[in-house]
């Protein structure tokens, strides 16, 4: 399986740059699934029902989020009525939706996707190593194809989620960071693995808002509010390569695209 996810599509030019490409990228890439974090595909914070919408539309199998899934309420409804649109699945339970998903592929191929948060520097959410374990034994022997989005802030920790799933899924892959790294990687026992796939956002930014906001709030440390950067959006995520067969990864690269 071909295999596209995107890091974290940021405000309108995110949501333009993916919805325009996607189509095309499918094609070219002759891919089997088409993924990304939408968490702040909304203003640059948050995702709402109408943008989750044009993302599906745009051909995304799923989305996932991070810790910025609350902030519409709208989105609420979305995550308990379309399963393919995932939180981390460590929050507390109660909160809506759900954190994994079981999918068939256009193909048919069956696949499961988990998104998790990370603690360190984050919100004190439940422990995601000991989520992962549990989720790992909700998922059925014969889904071999096998999706972490890990949305944290720390290399360390990320790595260690790596690790510490390899041979158990097919990829983990680190968001929220928004910058993507050059550690692409077959881990020793088979699982594809990235520290960031960076952002869908604009080219010329802090993260995707805009560069004199956030230099002015470093020199003046006064609040300030952010504002999405008003330029032309790169695209950036992981391409992989998953045999079906046994769920463990063939291959991984960074992508990027304009």
């Amino acid at each position: 399986m071909r295999i596209l996810f995107l890091g974290d599509i940021v405000g309108r030019p995110g949501r333009k740059a993916v919805t325009e490409t996607l189509p095309r990228l499918r094609r070219e890439l002759g891919l089997d699934l088409a993924l990304g974090n939408a968490e702040n595909a909304s203003g640059g914070i948050g995702v709402n029902a109408k943008a989750a919408r044009e993302l599906f539309s745009a051909g995304f199998d799923v989305l996932t989020s991070g810790n910025h899934i609350w902030k519409y309420k709208d989105i609420y409804n979305v995550l308990l009525e379309n399963p393919r649109l995932l939180r981390p699945a460590n929050y507390p339970e109660g909160a809506p939706g759900n954190g994994l998903g079981l999918y068939e592929s256009p193909g048919g191929e069956p696949y499961a996707v988990i998104n998790l948060m990370g603690r360190t520097y984050m919100e004190a959410v439940d422990c995601p190593f000991q989520c992962a374990q549990s989720l790992l034994d909700r998922i059925p022997g014969d889904v071999r194809v096998r999706l972490v989005d890990f949305h944290a802030e720390a290399t360390s920790e990320k790595r260690a989620m790596g690790y510490f799933l390899d041979g158990r899924v097919s990829a983990v892959l680190g968001t929220h960071t928004h910058v993507q790294t050059a550690d692409a990687q077959v881990l020793p026992r088979g699982t594809a693995y990235l520290t960031d796939l960076g952002m869908c956002g604009p080219a010329r930014s802090v993260l995707g808002m805009d560069a004199t906001i956030i230099i002015n709030r470093f020199l003046s440390h006064l609040p300030a509010r952010f504002e999405v950067a008003k330029n032309p959006a790169n695209l950036s995520g992981a391409l992989l390569d998953i045999d079906p067969k046994t769920g463990l990864a063939l291959a991984v690269s960074p992508w990027k695209g304009e």
